[in-house]
C-alpha cells in the first residue's frame, strides 16, 4: 500500500483503539524503551504528545530519562518549510500549544540536530525495512537527515509493521528500530 492509503487507515486506527488498549500498548512499549542501553547518551529528543490523536504519552519517557540524568530536547514546528527547530526541554520550560494543538517551549534553550544521540520520532504506521509514515509533512525526515550517523532513531507505534511501504523514496529516512507492543 501506498502512504496516502496507509495514513488514512492508520489514523483510523488509531482513533479506534480503546483507552483500555492504549495503556496496555504503552506498558509494553515503556518496558522495551526502559530495557534498551542508553549509557552512552547524554541528549533525548522526544516528541509532545498529542493526546487528541491518541499519540504515545511520551511523559512517562521523559521522566524516565531525566532520573538518569539525560538532557530532553523537544521541537518547535515551523509551518512555512516544514521544519523543526529544537530546545532543551527543562523542568521549567514553558510549553504553549501551537496553531494545530501541539505544545511547544516558549523561551528554551536552542539544540543542534547534530548533538543528538537518541530520537524518538512518532508515527502512523511503519514497514519492515523502518521506513515509516507521519501525519505527511516530511518534518522528521528534512529534521533526521541533519542529525550525525551515530545518532539512534527509533519509531514508536501502537501497531506492528506491515510488510512494505510502497511508496517510499530517497527523501524518506528509515528509523535504526521500531517499538510497537509485543
Amino acid at each position: 500500500m501506498k502512504k496516502q492509503e496507509l495514513r488514512k487507515i492508520y489514523k483510523q486506527k488509531r482513533a479506534d483503539l480503546t483507552l483500555d488498549e492504549i495503556l496496555a500498548f504503552q506498558e509494553n512499549i515503556y518496558e522495551q524503551i526502559y530495557d534498551l542501553d542508553t549509557s552512552g547518551v547524554k541528549n533525548v529528543h522526544l516528541f509532545l504528545s498529542l493526546t487528541k490523536f491518541k499519540e504515545i504519552d511520551t511523559q512517562p519517557i521523559i521522566n524516565f530519562f531525566r532520573k538518569r540524568h539525560k538532557k530532553i530536547v523537544v521541537s518547535t514546528c515551523n509551518f512555512k518549510d516544514n521544519t523543526l527547530s529544537h530546545f532543551y526541554l527543562e523542568e521549567d520550560t514553558v510549553l504553549e500549544l501551537n496553531k494545530f494543538g501541539v505544545p511547544e517551549p516558549v523561551n528554551a534553550v536552542p539544540v543542534d540536530e547534530k548533538e543528538l544521540d537518541l530520537i524518538f520520532v512518532p508515527l502512523l504506521i511503519s514497514d519492515e525495512l523502518n521506513y515509516r509514515v507521519g501525519y505527511g509533512k516530511g518534518f522528521y525526515d528534512r529534521f533526521l537527515s541533519k542529525c550525525t550517523e551515530e545518532a539512534q532513531f527509533i519509531g514508536l507505534n501502537f501497531f506492528k509493521p506491515i510488510y512494505q511501504i510502497e511508496d517510499s523514496d530517497e527523501f524518506d529516512i528509515p528509523l535504526h528500530q521500531v517499538i510497537y507492543p509485543k
